[in-house]
């Protein structure tokens, strides 16, 4: 099977470019952060504290996650219910870049994302595809840009869903979210060493993927 590993910082485009890349090419996209948002969702819901890793591995194990690809989207469940829009909050975000630092967290979604780049074509995007989850991919893409143009990004994106949310609070949200990301124990964020780093700070949506599609088939 063709694994393409998309790594990179929040807001820097993965998932919508991945989506489109996934059609382009035939394969699954699988958003890994959907995955970990999931399970931060949980842990919000029951004002759960994450500082206890005997506390995550109790609460795991009333965790189940399901996805299913309906009309070739990726939809998102925990227990039963479909959250795949309720894990989009800045809450939701913040608590998923917590609960992606504990080492339970990690090895309880390492398998299942294992298992759908064994079983299909895959494009999967996250922060440590290419490093750690598919350390063996036959491409891996680093895609970034600028914090501002990636606050800017989702700010416009929380707007259209009717969020209140101010551009100054994306953007502290996501210098913090970075900060996190990058300096965690585990798995931090950071480009592989065999990675081909793309920012796409002055590209537009097309530009992105048509740079992207061109450097996946001449991988391919």
């Amino acid at each position: 099977m063709i694994s393409v590993a998309i790594d990179g910082p929040a807001g820097a485009g993965k998932s919508t470019i991945s989506k489109q890349l996934a059609k382009k090419l035939g394969f699954i996209y699988v958003d890994t952060g959907a995955l970990y948002r999931a399970i931060g969702l949980k842990f919000l819901r029951g004002g759960f504290d994450t500082k206890l890793e005997c506390d995550i591995l109790a609460e795991l194990e009333n965790v189940k996650i399901d996805i299913k690809f309906i009309d070739g989207e990726q939809r998102v469940f925990l227990n039963g219910e479909d959250v795949s829009t309720l894990i989009r909050t800045p809450d939701a975000s913040m608590m998923a870049s917590a609960v992606s630092a504990k080492p339970p967290v990690r090895a309880f979604l390492l398998e299942m994302q294992r298992k759908l780049a064994r079983e299909n074509n895959v494009i999967m995007d996250g922060r440590d595809i290419g490093t750690v989850v598919l350390p063996d991919a036959t491409v891996k893409i680093f895609l970034t840009a600028s914090v501002e143009t990636r606050a800017n990004r989702r700010f416009l994106e929380l707007k259209e869903r009717g969020s209140a949310a101010t551009f100054e609070e994306v953007l502290d949200d996501m210098k913090v979210r970075d900060y996190n990301d990058s300096n965690r124990a585990i798995a931090p964020l950071k480009p592989a060493e065999d990675s081909v780093i793309v920012d796409t700070s002055d590209l537009d949506f097309n530009q992105s993927v048509d740079t992207l599609y061109n450097i996946i088939k001449e991988k391919m």
